[in-house]
């Protein structure tokens, strides 16, 4: 029988070993997709995040004992939801409960909630993630606490996010769940006037889940819509007049567009410069559109609304066509302007390269890659890009180097085939045009996307 086992590398820190039948399934399924929002039900009556995600794991493990005998249930979400309610009703009556916790620190766990509809969720996780924003809690790590606990991710998936050790997110993600819990911060369905405090670090979050999605390529089973593609769309519905709220449901919808496209018939990952344009989701394109003019029409530019307007023009390509890469290089200079980070950087340098050359463009790099000291060192775009653009020089040697090192920091298999691949073909000292240049293959997705790490704050390790 399969067994969930803690290992902090799978969505809500429990992986699946085995896929032995549809019950197993299904307790996977629910893992991967439901644990956020769960988490969002259950802790909504106790603050305490950390118990919340123990009920869980609990239910978790007795669904893997019971689901292969008794079946998998009609809703899988709300058999979860009861026994991980049910756990914690159960921590709250127990002995140790009774002598360790204040009277009035008790939460009313025996109340029922039947009128919170699991089916309601994309509202329940909003909820959540206004309560990680919380002025009580360190800005810093707002938005790696509403990845976690409300959308699932692990402390490595984060740490790379933010390109930061995971230990070093881990002790983060702690100490917020604690803090929430000793300030006893409520948990309360969100008014609308709580929204602009706190809609930078929600939709930071957001933007975190597909940068997290969209590193992953894969064939293993994804929830379609995604999370951010979702909460996305959620937060420009209920903050219409927010242009950055309607430039990051842009931006994840043009991204998501693309996804039928990101791999060959074969499994292969291919690069945007390579991707058929009929394969993209004509539907979403259209409606980032709206959202793009509906930001337009307030008259006040942000940076989600520029990284949407590159994906913009990278939609715009025709099937054999190039990309206008003279505006791309405009907008991206804007982006590094109004946003300067390391992700904007490394996509500046490899557009630098496409309209000026693979020497500008290597320059440009090497130079934000001094700057950055250890975090560039980690961050694998830039290392991806650094590859190709010595091997666009001919320089072979370096340029399999390097690629060995974008190699070491890739998670996803399809790209890091790729990378491997590219590392195969390249020949030291190998040219053909009368520059000192070979035309190498595309970078994977360094020109596509601002796949920043995000900003890891100033909180202490």
């Amino acid at each position: 029988m399969d067994e969930l086992t803690p290992d902090g590398g799978g969505r809500a820190g429990w992986s699946l070993p085995g896929r032995g039948g549809s019950a197993a399934d299904a307790a996977g399924l629910a893992a991967r997709d439901s644990y956020g929002r769960l988490l969002a039900l259950v802790s909504a009556s106790t603050s305490d995040i950390a118990a919340a995600e123990d009920a869980l794991a609990d239910a978790f493990e007795r669904a893997l004992r019971s689901w292969p005998v008794q079946g998998a249930p009609a809703s899988p979400d709300a058999w979860l939801l009861t026994v991980a309610r049910n756990r914690l009703r159960d921590h709250w009556r127990s002995a140790e409960a009774q002598r360790t916790v204040p009277l009035d620190g008790r939460p009313d766990v025996l109340v029922d909630r039947d009128d919170l509809d699991v089916e309601a969720l994309p509202d329940k996780r909003l909820k959540l993630m206004l309560v990680c924003a919380h002025p009580a809690i360190d800005r810093s790590v707002h938005t790696p606490l509403m990845l976690a606990a409300v959308l699932g991710f692990t402390a490595e998936q984060i740490g790379r996010a933010f390109s930061v050790p995971a230990s070093t997110m881990a002790t983060r993600l702690v100490r917020a769940k604690k803090r929430i819990k000793a300030a006893r911060i409520p948990f309360r369905i969100p008014d609308r006037t709580d929204l602009p405090a706190r809609m930078d670090a929600v939709l930071e979050a957001v933007y975190g889940a597909y940068v997290i999605d969209w590193a992953t390529t894969g064939p293993q089973d994804r929830q379609l819509p995604s999370d951010a593609l979702l909460l996305a769309e959620v937060l420009a519905r209920c903050a219409p007049g927010d242009p950055e709220a309607r430039g990051l449901a842009a931006l994840v919808q043009l991204s998501a567009s693309r996804g039928p496209a990101r791999l060959d018939a074969g499994g292969r990952f291919v690069p945007l410069p390579e991707q058929d344009p009929s394969r993209w989701n004509s539907h979403l394109i259209d409606r980032a559109h709206e959202h793009l003019r509906a930001a337009h029409a307030r008259g006040q530019l942000g940076r989600f609304q520029v990284e949407a307007a590159i994906q913009a023009v990278h939609c715009a390509r025709p099937p054999g066509g190039r990309a206008d890469w003279p505006t791309l290089l405009s907008l991206h200079r804007v982006l590094h302007a109004i946003a300067p980070s390391l992700g904007s950087g490394v996509a500046l340098a490899a557009v630098i390269a496409e309209v000026e050359g693979p020497s500008a463009g290597l320059a440009a790099l090497d130079a934000l890659l001094e700057e950055a000291g250890q975090p560039g060192r980690r961050f694998q775009p830039a290392r991806a890009t650094r590859a190709h653009l010595l091997d666009r020089l001919g320089r072979g040697a370096e340029a399999a180097a390097a690629y060995d090192s974008a190699i070491d920091l890739t998670h996803d298999t399809a790209e890091r085939q790729y990378l491997e691949r590219r590392r195969d073909g390249v020949r030291p000292g190998a040219r053909d045009n009368g520059r000192g240049e070979r035309r190498a293959r595309s970078v994977p997705d360094a020109t596509e996307v601002d796949l920043q790490p995000l900003d890891p704050g100033t909180g202490a390790g």
